[in-house]
């Protein structure tokens, strides 16, 4: 076996060890970030069930407020703010089916 050959394979042994090192880290760090994003779906799924909450009653007493003064766009309101109740409310619950939570 000649110098240049010796030389050839081992630079070749090295990458290829070299690359299933990288990908064995690759590997860890995607299960880390998994990981670490899971933590995190519960509390952003509380916070969104939270603020539907408030848009709710902020919308409940919009709709309120125009029924009694006799409005006649009662209709637009209350499928707009019941509408953005529901969006959020389902984001919550996608968010948790989606992450698997």
């Amino acid at each position: 076996m000649s110098n240049k050959f010796k030389k050839a394979f081992a630079v070749a042994v090295v990458c290829v060890l070299s690359g299933h090192v990288a990908m064995a880290d690759g590997v860890t760090g995607i299960n880390a970030a998994n990981t670490s994003l899971r933590q995190y779906v519960d509390p952003v799924a509380t916070l969104c069930l939270a603020i539907g909450a408030v848009v709710g009653i902020i919308g409940g007493v919009r709709v309120y407020v125009k029924w009694n003064s006799g409005d006649q766009d009662i209709n637009k309101e209350l499928m707009g703010w019941g509408g953005s109740c529901l969006f959020l409310v389902l984001v919550a619950v996608i968010i948790k089916a989606f992450f698997g939570v």
